[in-house]
């Protein structure tokens, strides 16, 4: 029974086996985890150990004979004694980490359990403790923060480069969102490119042209992402130029003959500003003497996209001098020439969201407003050679007020740093009564806390770029400064600096032109000169070249040569014509005397053909009246 019952389990198996199930019905493997952590835990220490005990070997056999030597031999078997111990007890006094140096085990042994080394092993000829050495490090620390919170120490102004734009005021500046390329425009019309990447130490620009004919430049911005350009100037069609200087759209002019210049298509006037929208590539915005602020769309040349009207505090129009985004592009805010801010909604372009009656002095230009990073603070650059900051939650007084920031120019920019820390602007000088400036002031206290003397020149524009952390400036004797700090900066102006100049190559200059015919035969071809001088030496060993000509004989005749009677024109027709001996009286007798000649003695003609040459036969003389008669009557005269 028992040999039949494992036949039935072996013939089981097979079919199971056949079937491809041959695994199922069998009792699943038990795992101990306790015994599995347990001798992995064991392993780990032995290995450490061991690694342990190798070390001491080789550290043993590099140390020469001495005290030192006889204390680590003394010392090895207490920690290999103590290893065992350790393997013993539980894992809470196992060594977790690096293995400690041998110089530092008596020390180890010596301290409590509440002073175990933490971190990576200390040198080996280390000894002492550490406390003093963590003051210092603290100390440092803190050194190192307040340097950190001292914004001025973050002004890369340690180096700068000047790029000549012009003779005139630059006024307007532009830079890329990633700090390659610089546009610089200016009151001689013209805007010049300039590529940090691509110039050498000669800064020169790379590209120059007069986008709006001659009409100065307003301002310069490049879009959120960089491919296209906007350009204001004093005309009333704003243009857009690409990477290159090619235009890509030009704004529509507006009809100034409509009242109501909502209605109209585009601008009147003149232009005064114009940005991008910080967040949508396609859309900017434009300002103009017929009172209006426009937005326009990229894709659309035909038509503004929306219209901002500004309002007196008796409902009348005022010119809007700057127009600006806010971070987030939901607001727009204007300065007007009455001396208010006006900010509306995007979305919603008849009622003001807040405005401000008396930001400025009425009459006098806000050159400037811009928002800073956080959002919550605008800033206004007025023509009353004041800088204010403004809530916009409560809009209705300056935060902080700076005055005396003398100003000539209706395009003074302000900007904020890239940690919201400072505002800087310029100072406008009269010519040859000092130097324009740059100063720096401290967002929350208002304090000037910085300035630099740019040139003998006003101070026009200044941009801070967030990512190469360089500041440029233009100022009004037609430069372009950038500041820069070669540690604290990114590329930008430190590309080009390290750059050799290029050579200048001299154009070769031949003394004949020449036809190069390419497909001639090299016996065709004259050899090329390559200078002047060696034709020259041959030219001098020629007896013919190198002869010098006679001089006229002037006077009596002298060395075998007769003077002539006369060297003058009148000497000479007055001989010529006392020499002409012919009668031209009776032109008709010379001519006939010459042909009797000619029929009596040939000599050109005749002599050749006088033995084939027949005789001549001259038609008979008719006279008139026979001719008469044989004419046809209805050919004759009728009397």
């Amino acid at each position: 029974m028992a040999a039949s019952g494992r036949d039935d389990e072996k013939a089981g198996e097979d079919i199971s086996s056949v079937m491809g199930f041959s695994g199922f019905g069998k009792k699943a493997r038990t795992f101990d985890l306790e015994a599995i952590f347990e001798q992995t835990r064991r392993t780990a220490i032995e290995r450490s150990q061991r690694v342990l005990e190798d070390r001491q070997n080789e550290t043993q056999g590099e140390l020469s004979s001495g005290p030192s030597t006889a204390f680590k031999q003394k010392e090895k078997p207490s920690a290999s004694t103590s290893r065992q111990q350790d393997s013993d007890d539980s894992s809470d006094s196992e060594i977790v980490g690096p293995p400690v140096p041998p110089g530092l085990t008596a020390q180890a042994d010596d301290d409590d359990d509440d002073d175990e080394l933490v971190g990576p092993p200390l040198p080996p000829g280390y000894s002492g403790s550490t406390a003093d050495d963590d003051d210092t490090d603290d100390d440092d620390d803190n050194d190192t923060v307040e340097e950190d919170d001292d914004p001025v120490k973050k002004i890369p102004d340690t180096h700068e480069i000047t790029l000549q734009h012009g003779t005139k005021t630059v006024s307007a500046l532009g830079l890329d969102p990633s700090g390659a390329r610089l546009v610089t425009g200016g009151y001689d019309y013209d805007v010049k490119f300039w590529d940090f990447a691509g110039m050498d130490a000669a800064l020169q620009a790379f590209r120059s042209l007069q986008p709006c004919e001659c009409h100065q430049i307003r301002s310069l911005q490049y879009s959120i992402t960089g491919d296209v350009i906007l350009v204001v100037a004093g005309n009333s069609q704003a243009k857009v130029l690409d990477r290159d200087g090619f235009q890509v759209l030009e704004c529509v002019k507006g009809d100034q003959y409509i009242v109501d210049m909502a209605n109209t298509k585009g601008h009147t006037a003149m232009l005064n500003s114009g940005c991008w929208h910080p967040k949508i590539k396609e859309e900017f915005l434009t300002c103009s003497n017929d009172g209006t602020v426009r937005t326009w769309d990229l894709n659309s040349e035909k038509k503004h996209k929306s219209v901002f009207k500004p309002r007196s505090l008796q409902g009348k129009r005022v010119t809007p001098t700057c127009c600006t985004y806010s971070r987030d592009g939901k607001l727009i805010a204007a300065g007007c020439q009455d001396g208010t801010i006006q900010i509306w909604d995007r979305n919603l372009s008849v009622h003001t969201k807040f405005h401000c009656r008396q930001a400025h002095t009425p009459g006098s230009d806000t050159s400037c407003l811009t928002f800073s990073y956080d959002g919550t603070t605008l800033a206004s650059r007025g023509g009353d050679d004041t800088l204010k900051t403004w809530d916009i939650r409560s809009f209705k007084k300056p935060l902080k007020v700076a005055t005396g920031l003398t100003t000539y120019f209706p395009m003074t920019d302000c900007c904020f740093s890239p940690d919201d820390k400072l505002l800087v602007t310029g100072t406008s000088v009269k010519r040859e009564e000092g130097n324009g400036k740059l100063v720096f002031f401290d967002r929350e206290s208002f304090r000037k806390v910085y300035e630099i003397e740019v040139a003998s020149a006003s101070v026009v524009r200044c941009l801070w770029h967030p990512k190469l952390n360089q500041i440029m400036v233009g100022t009004g004797n037609g430069l372009a400064k950038v500041y820069y700090d070669p540690v604290k900066s990114q590329r930008g102006a430190k590309l080009c600096v390290v750059k050799n100049k290029r050579k200048e190559k001299q154009a070769e200059t031949l003394t004949q032109d020449y036809i190069i015919t390419p497909h001639a035969l090299p016996m065709f071809r004259e050899a090329r000169q390559r200078s002047t001088r060696k034709q020259l030496e041959k030219d001098r060993l020629d007896p013919l070249r190198s002869h010098k000509p006679e001089p006229p004989v002037s006077g009596p005749g002298r060395g075998g040569r007769v003077a002539a009677h006369g060297g003058t024109l009148s000497s000479f027709i007055v001989k010529n014509i006392a020499l002409d001996k012919t009668d031209d009286s009776n032109p008709r007798e010379a001519i006939l005397r010459h042909a009797r000649d000619a029929a009596e003695n040939p000599y050109w003609v005749a002599p050749a053909y006088k033995q084939t040459q027949p005789d001549p036969v001259f038609a008979e003389e008719e006279s008139e009246e026979d001719d008469d008669d044989k004419e046809p009557e209805w050919k004759k005269r009728k009397i």
